[in-house]
């Protein structure tokens, strides 16, 4: 029998500063999906995180060439792959 992994999912707010993903799936739901989707955070596009606050939320991150700052905790919704 073929045991489950317990692997955890790559997320933006798991993100270093400076480095780059590619956005997987943006999750959340209703109006805060729209709202991702809105910004330009959709599947497939290049992120790259530029800062992080000092006490580590809210997070600045560059997509498509220009810059967005998202709460921690919604960055934990978008999958990178």
């Amino acid at each position: 029998m073929e045991e489950k992994k317990n692997v955890k999912k790559r997320t933006l707010a798991d993100l270093p500063i400076g480095h780059e993903a590619v956005i997987k799936t943006v999750g959340g739901e209703g109006n805060l999906r729209c709202r991702f989707l809105d910004m330009g955070l959709i599947p497939r596009t290049k992120v790259k995180v530029m800062k992080v606050a000092p006490m580590g939320d809210p997070i600045q991150i560059r997509l498509r060439g220009y810059d967005i700052t998202i709460r921690k905790e919604d960055a934990a919704m978008i999958e990178l792959e």
